[in-house]
């Protein structure tokens, strides 16, 4: 038996018979577990995971099952400061229909709210560090928690120049104007790229790796659109059907996308710092609807 499958077996207190290794991961050691109950799962491993890495995961996770119709996550079995147990969600082929229904459920996850913007806990996106501490509007919350805390950090490292920064800092200065009509605080899955849906076998799109917290619901759509999702304007068509969408919602998608685009800046460098950097101008400047 290997360490990973005897872990498993300690914290989901099933036995292991067969382990195989996943491909794809770049964070965490993944592993598909096939269980003695004939169930299958996966674990998750990372040794010296910073604090609190596996436990929001798992957190995130039970609060966005909590919604009764939303969008589908594992059933989480197991999870302690190294490692998280899910159930199994064989991969698929991604079509119109089950984009359709994701729509929908995303709508209905988002519409279960939250009571704040923010979370009681500070949390991770990928493992960057993800400060969580409520304010009461989401512009406050969008500029003092998501975009000033990385563009500091991006220009630390080099990733953002003193121009690219002042850009970025003159749409926050304005971006109660720039924001849109003032919506509750929605329950997001906040790291809704596209590597985060799992298009399953069972005609559904299942969502993993979430930075949950209390947020704008734009967010999740515009994080979406920033690398590409199969039938993603089904998506966008299903979900605006289900929870009709403020009017002026896609000249905000680089403002939403401009968090996203900084972490990248700070892990990986490259291109992303300019790119956070002409979101942030498209951001002042949106297109008419």
């Amino acid at each position: 038996m290997t360490g990973t499958a005897a872990r498993a077996e300690a914290l989901i207190g099933h036995g292991v018979v067969a382990t195989t290794p996943v491909a794809g991961g770049d964070i965490c050691t993944t592993t598909r577990l096939r269980l003695s109950d004939g169930r299958v799962a996966v674990i998750k491993t990372r040794p010296q995971a910073p604090a609190g890495f596996f436990a929001r995961e798992a957190a995130g996770l039970r609060w966005l099952a909590e919604v009764e119709g939303g969008a589908k996550v594992p059933e989480l079995l197991g999870a302690d400061d190294d490692c998280v147990v899910l159930a199994w969600v064989e991969p698929g082929k991604p079509t119109v229909e089950a984009a359709e229904r994701f729509g929908q459920a995303l709508a209905r996850t988002h519409a279960a709210g939250a009571p704040t913007f923010g979370a009681d806990v500070d949390g991770y996106i990928g493992l960057a560090p993800l400060p969580n501490r409520p304010l009461e509007t989401w512009p406050e919350f969008y500029a003092s928690r998501r975009v000033m805390p990385y563009v500091r950090a991006a220009v630390q490292r080099r990733a953002l120049t003193a121009e690219q920064a002042a850009t970025i800092e003159r749409t926050m200065s304005r971006i109660h104007d720039v924001a849109g009509p003032a919506e509750p605080p929605a329950r997001i899955h906040g790291d809704l790229w596209s590597g985060n849906v799992v298009w399953g076998t069972d005609g559904d799109a299942w969502l993993i790796d979430p930075a949950a917290h209390g947020g704008h619901r734009e967010t999740d759509l515009a994080m979406l659109a920033l690398f590409g999702l199969p039938h993603l304007q089904r998506v966008l068509e299903s979900y605006d059907d289900a929870a009709p969408l403020a009017d002026g919602w896609r000249g905000r998608v680089p403002l939403h996308q401009l968090h996203p685009l900084l972490v990248h800046a700070v892990l990986f460098g490259g291109t992303y710092g300019a790119r956070a950097a002409a979101a942030a101008k498209a951001a002042l400047e949106p297109p008419a609807d």
